[in-house]
């Protein structure tokens, strides 16, 4: 790992550490702490999404022209800017304004650390790399939260202020870091096509497989991350009886199978073609909606009930981790030489808009339409399964299983069907 790469894992580290702070305290401060009522903490989390998909378009062609690091840098600064001033807010509108400053700092964070991941790794690295940063941002946002919540107060507000202001110091602090990094070129991608003239979103819609790719992508956050902390959690408590500290039990699973399976998995998914580890996860996923479906619906005990529920989150955290190192290493080898940053930020912008859709069909099915609910998710996840399959097809060997062409290459030919790579 060179110096750069250290730093920006130092950088997704301390970035997560600091969105660990607030994260999940931020309704209860709106609501409660600021007296602002369930409605406006409900926009500010709505704000964060819609923010997010305002400025996502804009940031991968940004990254294109300028690169990588002054786009993060920029989102640092607005997110800082954005976390300070909301942790002093005391009206509405006040609140609403700094939330959109922070969720537009936060979505374009994301793919220019994913660039500047791509940039100073190789075909053979980037599972690793992103593995790295998959387990380093769980870490950091489980290792926040837990010291947030030791240091608030709900009846001082003067504590929710310094976790916001926390939270602003870790984004300079990560300025700091991130201002000392020398970013390198990164080799040309087997099977990438040439970078275009213009790197319009035209032609991104024109890459076959980068479509197939992202509507996979929003089936895969659509059934997962959009219903942890709805449709699924108002589901186990509904159908289930699950008490809320049952809940936060279930979170701590999935983060835990997460930590500790991370780089167990990894060798596992470096061998094998991305296409079939996607495809993996759908038939892992469905498995932890039967799960579910037991809990819910089952005639067992409230003690199996709760282990089948937390099991759930323990198969989607297994899920997550065979995830990490296969789909964002494949959005970089899709897209064409100096693309990156607009492929990370397409695929950005899928993720936004599943997880923004995921709560609002998902919340009110698994609150009171238990048997559709998990009948629903279940066919997603197997749908997922198929997906996949048919992606692998549109997928060079190169792109679907770049370990075996690494392989060859040592070797010193030359993968079936490919052109030597060039630096």
């Amino acid at each position: 790992m060179g110096a750069a790469m250290r730093r920006i894992h130092v950088g997704n580290a301390l970035s997560a550490f600091g969105l660990g702070f607030t994260v999940p305290y931020l309704y209860v401060y709106v609501a409660q702490v600021r007296g602002l009522g369930a409605m406006t903490a409900g926009l500010v989390l709505a704000v964060f999404a819609v923010a997010a998909l305002i400025v996502l378009p804009f940031a991968g062609r940004a990254i294109v022209r300028r690169g990588p690091l002054p786009v993060l840098l920029a989102a640092l600064v607005t997110a800082a800017v954005g976390a300070m001033s909301l942790g002093l807010s005391g009206s509405a509108a006040t609140v609403l304004l700094s939330a959109a400053a922070l969720g537009a700092g936060q979505a374009v964070m994301q793919p220019a650390l994913a660039t500047m991941i791509v940039d100073c790794s190789t075909a053979e690295t980037r599972s690793r790399a992103f593995a790295t940063q998959f387990f380093l941002q769980n870490l950091g946002l489980g290792v926040g939260g837990l010291i947030g919540g030791h240091l608030v107060d709900t009846t001082k507000a003067g504590s929710f202020t310094l976790l916001f202001a926390l939270e602003a110091v870790m984004f300079l602090l990560l300025v700091v870091v991130m201002a000392t990094v020398r970013m390198p070129r990164a080799p040309r991608i087997g099977g990438a096509p040439a970078q275009s003239a213009k790197g319009s979103w035209k032609e991104l819609l024109g890459n076959r497989a980068m479509v197939q790719l992202c509507v996979l992508g929003f089936v895969l956050f659509f059934a997962c991350y959009g219903q942890f902390e709805s449709g699924l959690s108002a589901y186990g408590v509904e159908a289930a009886g699950i008490s809320t500290s049952t809940l936060g039990t279930a979170l701590a699973a999935n983060t835990l199978v997460i930590v500790v399976a991370q780089f167990a998995v990894l060798r596992f998914v470096e061998r094998r073609k991305r296409s079939r580890v996607i495809a993996s996860v759908g038939l892992i996923w469905a498995v932890a909606w039967a799960a579910a479906a037991y809990a819910g619906l089952g005639n067992g005990s409230q003690a199996m009930a709760t282990a089948a529920f937390i099991s759930t989150y323990a198969l989607f955290g297994l899920g997550e981790s065979l995830l990490s190192p296969t789909l964002a290493p494949l959005v970089a080898d899709l897209a064409p030489a100096g693309m990156a940053g607009q492929y990370n930020a397409a695929f950005a912008l899928v993720k936004q808009l599943a997880l923004a859709v995921g709560p609002a069909v998902g919340g009110p099915m698994g609150a009171s339409l238990h048997g559709p609910y998990v009948a629903t998710f279940l066919l997603f996840s197997l749908g997922i399964t198929v997906l996949a399959v048919r992606l692998g097809r549109r997928l060079t060997e190169a792109q679907n299983h770049p370990a075996a062409r690494s392989r060859v290459v040592t070797q010193g030919g030359t993968a079936a069907g490919q052109a030597p790579a060039h630096a």
